[in-house]
């Protein structure tokens, strides 16, 4: 497999390199010593899934506040979606910028979003499953959010939603 570094410095496009035959194929989405051989610490404590039934459903923006931030590896098992990654490190030369692109099950593409990021995505297609691999445990108290349209960070979404949820629309402007 094969990171590649984006325009936001620590978030990483993950690009399988798949080994094929007439079975089908194998390829890793995550090593260990990949990740640390590119200077990233990264081991995952938990796995979680989001199943999302209609195109044009979006979850996000979320972060968890230090000390309880998390980084995730994020990938699309069934359908598509645009998946967006948002600098909130104010020290940060990119900071309130964002990086977007599609994930899905065909490209089969991976997104690693450092602690200090806020997440987000829309999907494309309807049935689309999302697989995260989690490096701390969810901290409620931690939980933060912003407007998927806060001009704060004029995130061009590659549609318009067709829904979102009630607490993905109470998230106040973002204050940074």
């Amino acid at each position: 497999m094969i990171l590649e570094a984006t325009s936001l410095p620590g978030v990483r496009l993950l690009r399988p390199e798949p080994h094929a035959d007439k079975r089908g194929l194998f390829a890793r989405t995550y090593c260990r010593e990949t990740f640390a051989a590119a200077g990233i610490d990264f081991t995952p404590l938990q796995m979680s899934t989001s199943f999302n039934r209609i195109a044009g459903t979006l979850r996000g923006l979320h972060w968890q506040e230090a000390p309880h931030g998390e980084a995730k590896l994020v990938r699309v098992t069934r359908g598509a979606m645009f998946d967006v990654a948002v600098d909130l490190r104010a020290d940060s030369p990119t900071y309130r910028k964002w990086f977007g692109l599609e994930l899905s099950a065909e490209n089969r593409l991976s997104l690693f979003i450092p602690a200090g990021f806020a997440h987000g995505f829309i999907t494309l297609e309807d049935e689309t499953e999302i697989a995260y691999a989690i490096d701390a445990a969810y901290a409620p108290v931690a939980a933060r959010g912003a407007r998927f349209d806060d001009p704060a960070f004029a995130i061009a979404w590659p549609l318009a939603p067709s829904l979102v949820g009630e607490r993905d629309l109470a998230w106040p402007g973002f204050e940074g």
